[in-house]
């Protein structure tokens, strides 16, 4: 018999969360689950250095992050990637309409102003790294995605938020270079407390329930 494990229960909690609080996040507990993130595995990067005289390789984190709370920032990001995003599911509307239906079921969910890219979170983290180590970034950002669990945070990875390569001033604030690709980003915020019937139901629709594990043992 195996007894409560507070990680494994973390890992049961966390969900896709796009119905926030409009409640700042401390800095300290934002701090902490960059902390947590920057824990991740490196894949394997090494770096050389010198050290009294001596050279040695260490091993790094070649990523790094950058957190927008800023209301005027977060508004340039959402100008941005916000046609993509509709034109993006108005291309599905024949192809794929399943997706469809779930971009209007979230679209009827939010509250307004309707914001689709981000859900209007109070903070939103990007996490950049080399896209030689997208396994690594990869492990950050389930960090943080756990980590903001244990807070009482809830979180989403959005891959719409990446799009903002067509914003020079954008690119230049997240100092973005060639060699870098956006992973994320992740929104985080305190989950609406009391959510109405109407978002409850929508909610209920759009969690797909998790399948068993497919396990071969030898």
């Amino acid at each position: 018999m195996i007894g409560t494990n507070l990680v494994i229960e973390n890992i049961k909690k966390r969900q896709s969360v796009r119905l926030f609080e409009q409640k700042p996040i401390p800095k300290n507990i934002i701090n902490t689950i960059i902390e947590a993130g920057n824990l991740a595995p490196s894949t394997g990067d090494m770096k050389e250095v010198e050290e009294g005289g001596k050279k040695k390789i260490i091993n790094y984190q070649p990523w790094r992050f950058v957190v927008v709370e800023d209301p005027e920032f977060k508004q340039k990001l959402f100008q941005t990637i916000e046609p993509l995003r509709s034109n993006f599911y108005q291309g599905l509307k024949k192809t794929v309409p399943e997706m469809y239906e779930q971009a209007m079921k979230l679209s009827e969910m939010s509250e307004e102003p309707k914001d689709l890219v981000f859900y209007s979170a109070p903070v939103i983290i990007y996490v950049i790294g080399p896209a030689s180590n997208s396994i690594g970034c990869a492990m950050v950002c389930e960090n943080i995605m756990l980590a903001a669990v244990s807070f009482g945070l809830g979180s989403c990875y959005v891959g719409f938020g990446a799009l903002i390569k067509s914003n020079t001033d954008i690119v230049q604030a997240l100092e973005l270079t060639d060699k870098e690709r956006i992973y994320g980003p992740i929104v985080l915020g305190y989950p609406k407390v009391n959510p109405n019937k109407k978002q409850v139901r929508i909610l209920e629709e759009l969690r797909s329930k998790k399948k068993e594990p497919t396990i071969k043992w030898i």
